[in-house]
């Protein structure tokens, strides 16, 4: 099997977090720690093949993380930068001035610089 590429891996990443069921999961793990797939049922009002949907695109991404106790599945966010990127935005407002919300990015050469 061949290694995917960092843009190959960023883009799965993006696309998980492209529906708003997906953003609200991320945000109740981050917020609240692991949850089985029967707790978020209920939490976000989808059935329960709904959620293990989402829950699988998500994992494939390396978003979040499950790990099982019999039949039971309880999901953990395993990408918290994620959240903090959710964050970030929110805190930017909608004139997505990023700039100012975010931490410097650090450049390949070790200095760093402001996103946006």
């Amino acid at each position: 099997m061949a290694e995917k590429s960092l843009t190959g891996v960023q883009t799965q990443v993006f696309k998980a977090l492209g529906h708003p069921t997906r953003l609200r999961i991320v945000e109740i793990l981050a917020t609240e720690g692991g949850k089985c797939v029967c707790e978020l049922v209920d939490r976000l009002g989808f059935d329960q093949s709904t959620i293990s949907k989402h829950l699988g695109l998500m994992r494939a991404a390396g978003l979040v993380a499950g790990s099982k106790d019999g039949l039971r599945v309880t999901y953990e966010l395993a990408m918290p930068c994620a959240y903090q990127f959710m964050k970030c935005l929110g805190t930017a407002g909608w004139n997505f001035e990023c700039s100012r919300a975010c931490a410097p990015v650090q450049q390949n050469d070790g200095s760093s610089s402001r996103a946006g």
